[in-house]
C-alpha cells in the first residue's frame, strides 16, 4: 500500500495527533471566548450535530432486526455495560495504589462504560466474515449523578437521534440515492471536540502529565482488550451458548470495543467545566486506535478459525445419520 493511500485510510487517526498539536501550537483559538465560540459550538452545536448524523444515518430497519437477536444483544449489552465496568473498577481499584496519574485512571474508568461503536466493530466483523447485522450503538452509563446532566443529554443526545430519525423518514430516498459520507462528517466534528478539549488543557499550566502514566494506560489497555476478548471467545464458544462461529466473531469486536464518536460527546457533557477533562478523554483516545490495531491483526486469525469451524459445521451436517 502506498504511502497517499495509508493516509487516506488512516486520516482520522492522523487528524487526531494534529488536532492535539494544533491546540498545543494555538491554545487560545479554542478556549471559551476565542474565535471559535466552543461553549456554544462545540458544547451544543457539535455535539447534538454528532447524534443528529447517528439519527439521520441509522436505518430503523436495523433497529428492527436488531431486536431479533435478542440472545447475541443480551450477551454483547450485558458484558459491555455490566461486567466491563465492574471489571474496570475493580482494576482502578488496584491501579489506584501504583503512581499512576490520578485523572488517567478515571479516564480509564469511564472506558469501561462507554457503549460499543458501530463503524470499527462493523469493519472488523465484516472483514472477518462474522454477523455484523445486529451492531448498533445504544445509550452509554456513567459514574457521574444522572440528575445533574440529564437535562443536557436530553437537549444534545436524545432530541437529536429522534430528529434524525424523524427526517430520515422524509429523507429517506434521497439518503439512499446520494449516500452521504455520514461517518466523514461525524470524524470531522469529532476532531473539532478533541482539538478545543485539548486547548483547555495546554492554556492551563497546573496540568501536568509524566511519560511513564500514558506508558503504563497504554500497556494496560492493550492487555485488557487481549484479555477481554480471549474471555468473550471463550464464553461463545461454549457449546451452550448456542452462538454461531460468526455471531462469536461479532461478540468479540463489539463486546470489547468502545465508542469514540459517542463517548468524546459525552465526556464533554458530563465532565463539562471540569479542568482536567482532556486528561479524562486521554485513555478513550488511545483506546480507538488500539482497538483498531489489535482487531486488524487479529483478523486473520479470526478469520482462519471461523473458516475452519464452519466447515467442519457443514461436514457434520453432511455425513449420513
Amino acid at each position: 500500500m502506498g504511502l497517499l493511500a495509508r493516509v487516506r485510510k488512516e486520516w482520522f487517526i492522523i487528524g487526531i495527533v494534529a488536532a492535539i498539536v494544533s491546540a498545543k501550537l494555538q491554545p487560545a483559538v479554542g478556549l471559551k471566548g476565542g474565535p471559535l465560540r466552543p461553549e456554544f459550538t462545540i458544547t451544543y452545536v457539535a455535539v447534538s450535530a454528532i447524534f443528529f448524523n447517528s439519527g439521520l444515518s441509522l436505518k430503523t430497519e436495523e433497529l428492527t432486526s436488531a431486536l431479533l437477536h435478542v440472545k447475541l444483544h443480551l450477551f454483547v449489552q450485558s458484558f459491555t455495560l455490566v461486567f466491563f465496568p465492574v471489571a474496570m473498577w475493580l482494576c482502578i481499584k488496584l491501579l489506584a495504589l501504583t503512581s499512576i496519574n490520578t485523572w488517567l485512571l478515571r479516564g480509564l474508568q469511564t472506558v469501561g462504560c462507554m457503549p460499543p461503536p458501530v463503524s470499527s466493530a462493523v469493519i472488523l466483523t465484516k472483514a472477518v466474515g462474522g454477523n455484523e447485522s445486529f451492531i448498533i450503538n445504544l445509550g452509554s452509563s456513567s459514574s457521574v449523578p444522572f440528575s445533574s446532566i440529564f437535562s443536557q443529554l436530553f437537549m444534545t443526545v436524545v432530541v437529536p437521534l429522534i430528529l434524525g430519525q424523524v427526517s430520515r423518514r422524509f429523507l429517506r430516498d434521497w439518503l439512499e440515492r446520494r449516500k452521504p459520507p455520514f461517518g466523514v462528517i461525524s470524524s470531522l466534528v469529532l476532531l473539532m471536540i478533541i482539538y478545543t478539549t485539548f486547548c483547555e488543557t495546554f492554556s492551563n499550566p497546573d496540568i501536568e502529565l509524566d511519560h511513564l502514566s500514558l506508558l503504563l494506560i497504554t500497556f494496560i489497555i492493550f492487555c485488557i482488550q487481549l484479555s477481554f476478548m480471549l474471555l468473550t471467545f471463550v464464553f461463545s464458544t461454549q457449546k451452550q451458548s448456542g452462538f454461531t462461529p460468526a455471531d462469536t466473531v461479532a461478540i468479540m469486536f463489539c463486546a470489547t470495543h468502545k465508542s469514540l464518536t459517542l463517548g468524546i460527546p459525552m465526556l464533554k457533557i458530563v465532565f463539562e467545566g471540569y479542568e482536567h477533562l482532556s486528561l479524562i478523554s486521554v485513555p478513550l483516545l488511545i483506546y480507538h486506535p488500539a482497538q483498531i490495531l489489535l482487531g486488524s491483526i487479529l483478523v486473520p486469525t479470526i478469520k482462519s478459525w471461523m473458516n475452519s469451524r464452519q466447515k467442519g459445521v457443514k461436514l457434520t451436517d453432511l455425513q449420513p445419520i
